[in-house]
């Protein structure tokens, strides 16, 4: 690896609390033996006061004269906490919930809409949650809804409406990368509702409703444009077979007459009574001329 591209990561690694040398010096090896005599003369009154339960969703951050202790945060369980040169301070690790609350924001598209969202996010490096940012929650909830303007402001209303789920990726990815030197982890981001102007809900209203009108035209007349090529093949396989129309033609009225019971009258062919009969219209105009 060069040497010179990682100066920058161990610069940055040096403004860490933690990182540099813990040595106390001569005076705060006097203080401490001082604190640890008096610890000693006063026992056991003195050892109620110098254990400190830490629960186990909590970790406690102890500074000696100032310095921070160790890398890693103390806990859970009892620590020990030398009187005057020892403070310690807790920090809970459980995840917390930030409401980001409606934020007014333009679009690309130059429309004006209010965004809420939630951030779930925890502590995992209590050491630079309490030596890196002053108040690590504040901190958090301002950039989060910081964040939330910038990501929105470069995305079209469509893109918001129909895209939730990759912009809060791409917001939870920002605040993670931002909030890495903050011992902070952003878990979730959602994004809750989106507000939109009242004549804007009913021009989209509107638009919407056109273009349903419209596909169901299209869907009709695709439906027509089907069956008329139907009932062409249908009428090509019937003219093949007269008797075949004779037949869907009483099926029709067997049809008619099983929903409703009324009496139908209809012209019965006589070809059709020829073939019952075995008589024909020219045998009755021959039998005359016969005679």
């Amino acid at each position: 690896m060069d040497p010179g591209a990682s100066s920058p990561e161990k610069q940055e690694k040096g403004n860490l609390v933690g990182i540099h040398s813990k040595r106390l010096g001569v005076c705060g090896w006097i203080l401490f033996v001082l604190s640890l005599l008096l610890v000693i003369i006063t026992f056991p009154v003195s050892i109620w006061m110098c254990l400190k339960i830490i629960k186990e969703y909590e970790r406690a951050v102890v500074f000696r004269l100032g310095r921070i202790q160790a890398n890693k945060a103390k806990g859970p369980g009892l620590i020990l906490v030398l009187p005057c040169i020892d403070v310690f301070v807790k920090v809970d690790l459980r995840t917390v919930t930030c409401n980001i609350p409606p934020q007014e924001i333009l679009t690309r598209d130059s429309v004006t809409t209010q965004v809420d969202g939630v951030v779930y996010y925890r502590i995992h490096s209590a050491v630079s949650a309490v030596a890196n940012v002053n108040d690590v929650h504040q901190a958090t909830f301002l950039l989060a809804q910081t964040t939330l303007r910038n990501v929105l402001g470069t995305q079209t209303l469509s893109q918001i409406l129909a895209g939730r789920e990759e912009i809060a990726h791409s917001i939870q990815t920002i605040l993670d990368d931002a909030t890495e030197l903050w011992g902070i982890r952003v878990a979730r981001v959602e994004i809750k509702d989106v507000r939109i102007p009242v004549q804007l809900q009913r021009s989209m209203a509107a638009e919407a409703e056109a273009t349903r009108e419209a596909r169901a035209k299209v869907l009709a007349a695709e439906g027509e444009m089907n069956a008329s090529k139907s009932l062409k093949s249908a009428s090509m396989v019937l003219a093949e077979s007269p008797v075949a129309l004779q037949l869907r033609y009483l099926q029709t009225l067997t049809t008619v007459a099983a929903e409703k019971n009324s009496t139908i009258v209809f012209p019965l062919p006589m070809n059709i009574l020829e073939g019952i009969g075995g008589i024909s219209y020219n045998d009755h105009k021959k039998a005359p001329s016969r005679a």
